[in-house]
């Protein structure tokens, strides 16, 4: 049996939202533009594969927004360097298309607005950090009401993983990304952990934010799509209100 992202975009996939006072359920891809827009973001570029066009025609009808097209699986790392132009210069959100999280989002922001530093992180502790980029951190506060990190050092599902410190795939970073990612070896895909472990390594200063509440609603598997599914109906309203 083929998982049904197998013919649709993940980003189209959909999560239960309070509309109106009434539960309805709207593409993933909605609750991301949402959750950003009120993080400040008023811009968008969206990078969508050869088989993105059901996104786009689905997303293209609604707002105006900057398509970029990643004509091959290259990694993630990749598909930020294809959207270089969009930036203009300017620091940016990244943001994937199988997830959502629940709350960072403007603490994120502000956090990259009060400190000259080249990224913010959105952390979580998972049980399972081999199937995570994972962090070395130091903690050093407190911000916003979330524990404050200095990222040492990030690592793309290491085998020996030095924490239990996992990324959420949100992030905040300025152009010194791009050099990077242009610069580091890989061998099958480019992993943005990669580039940011090389700011870091080159002088970059990278700061982390622990989420202990809030929940990475992930719809990149099956079991993983259900366990959203199943959690925006009964919790997400409060989230979003």
């Amino acid at each position: 049996m083929k998982y049904v992202s197998s013919y649709m975009p993940k980003a189209l996939l959909p999560l239960f939202y309070k509309e109106n006072g009434e539960k309805v359920m709207v593409p993933i891809i909605d609750l991301i533009i949402s959750s950003l827009s009120r993080a400040g973001v008023e811009k968008f570029c969206v990078v969508v594969g050869r088989q993105g066009k059901m996104l786009v025609d689905y997303l293209g009808e609604r707002m105006d927004l900057t398509f970029v097209t990643q004509d091959q699986p290259r990694g993630f790392g990749d598909a930020v360097l294809r959207g270089e132009d969009f930036t203009g210069g300017e620091p940016f959100f990244v943001h994937a298309d199988d997830g959502v999280l629940t709350g960072g989002y403007e603490e994120s922001a502000s956090l990259y607005e009060q400190n000259a530093i080249d990224g913010v992180l959105l952390l979580r502790k998972v049980e399972n950090p081999r199937r995570y980029g994972v962090v070395t951190a130091k903690e050093i506060g407190q911000f916003m009401g979330h524990k404050l990190y200095k990222v040492l050092d990030a690592e793309e599902k290491p085998h020996e993983p030095k924490s239990d410190l996992a990324i959420s795939a949100v992030y905040v970073l300025n152009t010194r990304i791009f050099q990077s990612l242009r610069s580091v070896r890989y061998e099958r895909e480019l992993e943005l952990t990669y580039g940011i472990a090389d700011v870091i390594k080159l002088g970059g200063e990278v700061y982390g934010l622990l989420l202990e509440n809030e929940k990475w609603l992930n719809v990149g598997d099956p079991d993983s799509y259900f366990k959203a599914l199943e959690f925006s109906y009964t919790n997400f309203l409060h989230y979003l209100d």
